[in-house]
């Protein structure tokens, strides 16, 4: 009898632990990453629209909480482009002429050619692999693309109080002359960004300091707390990071109190050369918590 019962706790164990992993699933329109029987995220492979207006592709919506609660957004009514966590750009210009608009969702086309999922001991990472097209530009008749991207998406296992989801977005250029960069104003605003759902009160903190939104891009530290009120769970927050290793700036953000996303700026209005022959790679970490982190807790999440 006490063998048995040990047997039956072994196998129990062994169940728990068995459903606590992490998992993907394919779907026709993408990739549904779960952890159990939560779902953590789902990446949208396929071209979506809205009623055939703002199609877009290769983001993250939705994206879930600890709770299991959705804290993204897609086509939000004032600004029906914006989407998820999403990475484009106003400026992508191929010898100085812009390729549709990526960040409006305007002429520009994400065909991801590659996907798949690749578990590393606990954790489960996306690869993928997407080509940049736009109808501005067509040689010889034929839309030919003009930007590989090669991005590794890496979930790890949740804790009781907090989720690290890590980003790795290598651009390389496919032909010459390709630049990329933020709105063309005193803005600058592109490149990694949240739209998040905003309460009516929210808070950011950057370095241990409450940051005040403004108009244009603010300097602060590498790390932006997005706190308390992002969902229905009082105690969430969202610590969005950029890389040490992020070309610069990497400490420059676009924020906003209500009806828009949060901006980790790069490059900013300035257009930068992307290269042919080695891709800019740019990094960024989400940690999605559900209570208050410590000092520590913030540094080693930094540290990326």
């Amino acid at each position: 009898m006490k063998a048995t019962t040990i047997g039956i706790f072994i196998s129990l164990l062994s169940f728990n632990g068995m459903a606590q992993e992490l998992h993907s699933k394919n779907t026709p329109q993408g990739v549904l990453i779960s952890e159990g029987d939560q779902k953590v995220l789902f990446y949208q492979k396929e071209t979506k629209t809205l009623d055939g207006h703002y199609p877009r592709a290769n983001y993250i919506h939705p994206l879930y909480d600890l709770e299991g609660n959705i804290i993204t957004e897609d086509f939000p009514e004032d600004h029906k482009h914006h989407r998820g966590i999403f990475w484009a750009w106003h400026q992508v210009l191929v010898s100085g002429k812009p390729m549709g608009d990526s960040w409006e969702c305007k002429d520009f086309t994400w065909d991801v050619q590659k996907l798949s999922s690749v578990k590393l001991q606990d954790k489960l990472q996306l690869h993928i692999m997407t080509l940049w097209n736009s109808p501005d530009f067509v040689i010889e008749g034929n839309q030919i693309p003009f930007i590989k991207e090669n991005t590794q998406i890496t979930v790890h296992p949740a804790t009781d109080t907090y989720r690290i989801i890590d980003f790795k977005i290598a651009l390389q250029a496919l032909v010459d002359g390709v630049q990329l960069g933020g709105s063309n104003d005193i803005k600058g605003y592109g490149g990694f960004s949240a739209r998040f759902k905003l309460p009516s009160e929210i808070e950011f903190i950057s370095d241990n300091k409450n940051i005040e939104p403004q108009n244009q891009a603010i300097q602060a530290g590498r790390g932006m707390q997005f706190n308390n009120r992002i969902s229905p769970a009082q105690e969430l927050g969202v610590l969005l990071v950029s890389s040490t290793s992020n070309p610069k700036p990497n400490n420059s953000w676009i924020l906003r109190l209500k009806n828009s996303m949060q901006n980790a700026v790069y490059p900013g209005a300035e257009p930068v050369s992307m290269s042919k022959e080695s891709p800019t790679i740019l990094q960024y970490r989400l940690v999605i918590y559900n209570t208050k982190p410590s000092e520590k807790q913030l540094l080693l999440w930094q540290d990326f």
